[in-house]
């Protein structure tokens, strides 16, 4: 299954590297020269319900005026955007289907060990119903995408195309979704990055009831210590959350509700993690004196990186 994002253009724009120089590239072009359309990507999807719910990386699809789902069997549905996150990059779109649909599970990433084998499912370069398959060859991958970067790093041949892709275990259950590649010639050098399930299924099933996801938010600048005893602030924003509870600029926050905090990335997720207006517990040291504040939890900025 292949969702391939159609999008009306008033002017002329590349073939995307997902087709140039593959078998359908001719296929594209007499599309685009018939309708008047750029093909502006393309990359693969899978349903994970028999009513034709469909998850896909967000890139795959942003942007998009038009998507259609091409099947496996060359069946071809429109599909409307049900919600999209950038920050971890996952969508979920629908498509309307005359009977259920066979769909695949979701497995538990957590009981994924690195040397275990997976299997990346896609369709690279426009070639539907490609199967590869590697080992995880390491775990909490930062690839510098966004503060919640946590990949399985796949050591597997993944291309154009296959991102939005499923990764199963030898049970045949989704434990990963293929998002990224390391790439410098543009095609597979056999390391890829899957974002798993663990951080995927929840995402998702807020998708399919919000449209979109609440993060929380305190308005502070981080900056890791030097050892793995807490994160030290060095910024506040003006009347944030941090600023309100009376945050300082050089506390050190050691622990959320208990939870004990040992890098940014560790904060970043666990404020993020947090529903908007809840109230947390911060347990901070300040001149060396341990303290506890409690902060309201504001809504995370689009824009803003930081924690």
């Amino acid at each position: 299954m292949s969702t391939k994002p159609r999008v009306a253009a008033n002017t002329h724009q590349p073939l995307p590297p997902s087709v140039k120089g593959t078998p359908f590239e001719h296929k594209f072009r007499e599309r685009m020269r018939a309708h008047g359309e750029e093909m502006l990507g393309a990359g693969s999807g899978f349903l994970i319900d028999p009513g034709g719910v469909i998850v896909t990386n967000a890139h795959v699809v942003g942007g998009a005026d038009q998507i259609t789902v091409s099947l496996a069997d060359g069946t071809e549905f429109p599909a409307h955007l049900v919600g999209s996150d950038d920050l971890t990059d996952i969508a979920v779109i629908q498509i309307h289907v005359p009977h259920p649909m066979p769909f695949v599970p979701w497995g538990d990433s957590r009981l994924v060990n690195i040397g275990d084998w997976i299997m990346a499912a896609g369709n690279p370069f426009g070639l539907g119903s490609s199967v590869t398959a590697g080992i995880v060859s390491a775990r909490g991958r930062d690839i510098g995408t966004s503060p919640f970067d946590d990949f399985f790093q796949i050591d597997a041949p993944i291309n154009p195309g296959n991102s939005g892709g499923p990764s199963f275990n030898l049970g045949g259950q989704v434990v990963a979704v293929n998002t990224a590649i390391v790439s410098p010639t543009g095609g597979s050098v056999g390391i890829g990055f899957g974002l798993p399930s663990e951080i995927v299924a929840p995402i998702v099933e807020e998708l399919r009831r919000n449209g979109h996801i609440d993060r929380g938010w305190l308005g502070v600048t981080l900056a890791d210590g030097p050892g793995r005893n807490g994160v030290q602030i060095v910024g506040i924003d003006r009347n944030g959350p941090a600023m309100k509870a009376h945050l300082h600029i050089g506390d050190v926050i050691t622990a959320v509700n208990d939870e004990p905090i040992d890098t940014s990335r560790m904060l970043i997720r666990s404020i993020a993690a947090k529903r908007p207006g809840s109230t947390v517990a911060l347990h901070i040291r300040r001149r060396h004196d341990p303290m506890s504040l409690d902060a309201c939890v504001g809504h995370r900025p689009d824009e803003d990186m930081d924690d």
